[in-house]
């Protein structure tokens, strides 16, 4: 269960796919991470396809990583008297907090918190941008609004905002309570939707207190304008293109994409691009071209991983899905032009030890002699770095921390294990040169780079830099 790719595939799990045949199938064809998406399902649907994937991972004795995405705050209209009203350019009508059912002229938004945020002049998309209208004369309780484009308002449809900063926790009372769920279940990475500010991420992290990792979704352009504010407390990020590209010209959101992967890389933060990456393969066994180079192209910038949603949550070709992109993937990666792209981008060291440390490891790694590198870690930190320089050679990363190597399945390049504790130098070379030759990523007389540190267990930066080698097959005395 050794990828032949670096970049990773995370997958979402629904109907079409929780059941634990299923779940153990998408892992083999691929799947790094399996994500359960709290805006639809049960607590109990939740829990069971968590099961499954830690059934899968000891079946497969392949870390695998569970993300609880969380809905986030929807900002929605109320309802109408007849369920929907037809509307055309130039119609004009009010947005206010009266519960009464809407019709033509008024409708309820029940959000005082938008009406507060709203200027003269501002943009507001209704249904994914289907309805755009621009607002006039407000208050603090209502807003006369005129209808640029679209045909249709209906009940309880999205609310978007791109030109403000609504002044709303990304934490809803629904999230919090998924949030405790995810937790106690034991998920590894928690995502955060409709981040705006850095404080959103500070305040889902003072919840966690480091039982699962966190991760931002950008999908607002007010947090492209915080984001590297944001990243400060992230532990993984995703270009969420979905609401992204409701909020933004579309001509901008392959601009933000590079922008966001660009920091992220920067800062050794995994990055995940997701979002109709092959959405035509919901109803479909095969991906349009544009999908296909859709793919490619995040491979190429150097994505840590590539997210999968409908088309393995409720999609007809789940398994096709992820096949697929697992074939492009290795495709990209086996392109000669692929690793003067990869290096091409190093991250500026920060001035600490390990950093040189680790850009000497992946420098000696390019040696056509190297089988691998092995990186022991406790808490991840070692083998993120190593992560970030985007060596070439495959990294194997051993920790004695399940929950570790689970959150490090997301993770550019790294092949996360379990291992025992090392307790003398000999114990490292040992254990990494066994590990390389078990798993396979190492043949005899090829060199081993080991990157560890001392004291051993202590979680910290990496200090130091061995170099073993794996033993010469023994051949047979004739007589």
């Amino acid at each position: 269960m050794i990828r032949a790719r670096r970049a990773r595939i995370v997958a979402t799990l629904g109907p079409a796919s929780r059941s634990p045949g299923m779940v153990k199938a998408l892992a083999q064809a691929g799947v790094d991470v399996f994500r359960l998406n709290f805006s639809h399902g049960s607590h109990e649907d939740h829990e069971a396809a968590l099961k499954a994937v830690r059934g899968a991972e000891i079946a497969l004795k392949r870390p695998l990583g569970v993300l609880a995405d969380l809905q986030g705050p929807k900002l929605r209209l109320g309802k109408f008297a007849e369920t929907a009203i037809a509307v055309k350019p130039g119609h004009t009508m009010r947005f206010d907090l009266d519960p009464t059912p809407g019709d033509a002229t008024r409708v309820q938004m029940p959000h005082p918190e938008i009406f507060r945020a709203l200027r003269t002049g501002m943009a507001l998309l209704i249904d994914d941008g289907r309805v755009r209208l621009r607002v006039g004369e407000r208050t603090d309780e209502w807003a006369e609004v005129t209808v640029e484009s679209g045909t249709k308002l209906s009940d309880r449809k999205g609310v978007a905002v791109p030109d403000a900063v609504i002044p709303v926790s990304a934490l809803t009372p629904k999230d919090r309570e998924d949030l405790a769920f995810a937790l106690r279940i034991g998920v590894d990475w928690v995502a955060l939707s409709f981040v705006q500010k850095a404080e959103d991420m500070a305040e889902l992290k003072s919840i966690v207190k480091g039982r699962a990792a966190c991760l931002a979704k950008i999908e607002k352009p007010q947090a492209l304008d915080a984001l590297d504010s944001i990243l400060d407390y992230c532990d993984g990020v995703m270009v969420a293109r979905g609401d992204l590209g409701v909020e933004m010209n579309p001509e901008d959101v392959p601009v933000a994409q590079k922008t966001i992967i660009r920091a992220a890389r920067q800062r050794g933060v995994p990055v995940i691009v997701a979002t109709q990456m092959l959405e035509s393969m919901t109803s479909s066994p095969a991906p349009t071209r544009a999908e296909a180079s859709d793919v490619a192209n995040a491979v190429y910038e150097g994505a840590d991983a590539l997210m999968l949603s409908a088309e393995t949550a409720s999609g007809d070709y789940p398994l096709e899905a992820v096949g697929i992109m697992n074939r492009i993937m290795e495709r990209i990666e086996s392109d000669p032009l692929w690793p003067s792209l990869m290096d091409a981008e190093h991250a500026g060291m920060e001035g600490f030890d390990a950093d040189a440390l680790v850009a000497a490891a992946r420098k000696a790694g390019e040696a056509s002699s190297t089988g691998c590198i092995v990186v022991f870690t406790t808490l991840g930190g070692t083998a993120r770095r190593m992560s970030r320089e985007r060596p070439i050679q495959p990294v194997l990363a051993l920790t004695p921390k399940p929950e570790t190597a689970r959150r490090l399945a997301l993770v550019w390049g790294l092949e996360p294990r379990l291992g025992k504790e090392p307790t003398s130098l000999e114990d490292v070379t040992d254990d990494a040169v066994a590990s390389a030759m078990a798993y396979g990523l190492a043949q005899p007389g090829q060199r081993i780079l080991i990157l560890a540190g001392t004291p051993f267990g202590a979680p910290g930066a990496a200090n130091l830099l061995r170099l073993a080698h794996a033993p010469a097959k023994k051949t047979k005395r004739t007589p």
